[in-house]
């Protein structure tokens, strides 16, 4: 029943059933935390936080460590209005710099600055040790590879019927 006492309308394809339910209720609870406790770590460790870390690692595997807006809103799976408010506030820290492309003027680009290196240089180690802590000791070695497998054919089917458009290097993984 929904709040106004009416049933509430199902679902095209029915609820969830008990394994589909608890296989969702896991990732949900592994997500919500992870974020947290690797959002804590960042901020202790190097005063940046996750959001912040995303959009650094971005930019430090891009070619030349800048690319556009909306290159780099779909490479990290937010909106590109996000990114926009989000760059503007890394730029008053001098982690990036936000500008005109000087090959296209009405693209916006961003652009790791070196302080940003730095900042990412110093904040990766802590953040694979606690990503190998938290996620990789809870899997025995036999389950990476199946874990790999599943997660990566959600994604596709996320980007085949998700709304935002793909990362410009996204392609299907292949068996």
């Amino acid at each position: 029943m929904s709040r106004n006492g009416k049933a509430a309308p199902e679902p095209e394809g029915g609820w969830l059933n008990s394994d589909e339910q608890r296989a969702w209720l896991a990732y949900i609870r592994i997500q919500l935390r992870l974020t947290y406790e690797m959002n804590r770590q960042l901020l202790a460790d190097s005063g940046v936080s996750l959001a912040d870390y995303d959009v650094l690692t971005a930019l430090g595997v891009a070619d030349q460590g800048r690319m556009s807006v909306t290159v780099l809103a779909a490479q990290i799976g937010w909106e590109r209005s996000r990114v926009s408010h989000h760059v503007r506030r890394m730029g008053t820290r001098e982690l990036v710099t936000c500008g005109l492309s000087a090959t296209d003027k009405r693209v916006t680009e961003v652009a790791l600055t070196d302080r940003g290196r730095q900042v990412l240089d110093q904040a990766a180690p802590g953040h694979v040790d606690l990503v190998r802590r938290l996620f990789f000791d809870g899997l025995s070695v036999e389950l990476i590879g199946p874990l790999t497998k599943a997660l990566e054919g959600v994604y596709a089917n996320i980007i085949k019927q998700g709304t935002l458009p793909p990362p410009v290097d996204w392609r299907p993984a292949r068996d």
